[in-house]
């Protein structure tokens, strides 16, 4: 992923995140792990398509909400 779209991606997370009244410890699971939920977040790690489901699945959204920022 771009770093701009990596940004844009970490941006929308953390608002969505946020909507949902989550922490990153809520977030996270033992598929992804807290510091890494942080790591999205800042935008510092590209994310694979099913860490993209894993976070998708916990806010309870739409895979595609997370890409919805354009």
């Amino acid at each position: 992923m771009n770093k701009g779209y990596l940004q844009k991606f970490a941006k929308n997370l953390k608002k969505l995140r946020k909507e949902k009244g989550l922490t990153q410890d809520d977030l996270a699971s033992d598929k992804i792990s807290r510091s890494m939920i942080s790591l999205i977040e800042i935008a510092k790690t590209d994310l694979t398509v099913s860490k993209v489901k894993i976070i998708a699945d916990t806010l309870k959204v739409h895979p595609k909400d997370l890409f919805d920022f354009d």
